[in-house]
């Protein structure tokens, strides 16, 4: 087994990441370029022990416990752990409503 992966992201959780920087950015382009630097470096932190993050609680109640999380400040980063790759699914702001979100998200993976 390895003990490095190699951190990817999905098309779709990079359009997250964007939405949210974009979105931050239009009041604060500073915030928004140091938010993406903490959550890019936070989710690239999962080479070494991807197995950290927990199991997403919305997910797991369905048995669903192959998605694991990391949380930074009010953002969820969504991963997956495959053979030797770490594979970003989402970004989500933890103040909404996610289950709904992550099953129809996640279930296409």
């Amino acid at each position: 087994m390895n003990d490095q992966y190699e951190v990817e992201w999905a098309q779709i959780a990079d359009d997250d990441l964007t939405e949210i920087i974009e979105y931050i950015a239009a009041d604060n382009v500073t915030a928004a370029k140091k938010i993406l630097n903490a959550i890019e470096t936070r989710a690239q932190s999962l080479v070494r022990f991807p197995k950290r993050g927990r199991i997403v609680p919305e997910l797991k109640e369905f048995g669903i416990t192959w998605y694991r999380e990391l949380i930074f400040r009010h953002w969820r980063i969504v991963y997956r752990i495959e053979v030797s790759t770490v594979l970003i699914v989402g970004v989500f702001d933890s103040r909404r409503n996610l289950q709904d979100i992550l099953i129809n998200r996640l279930l296409r993976f």
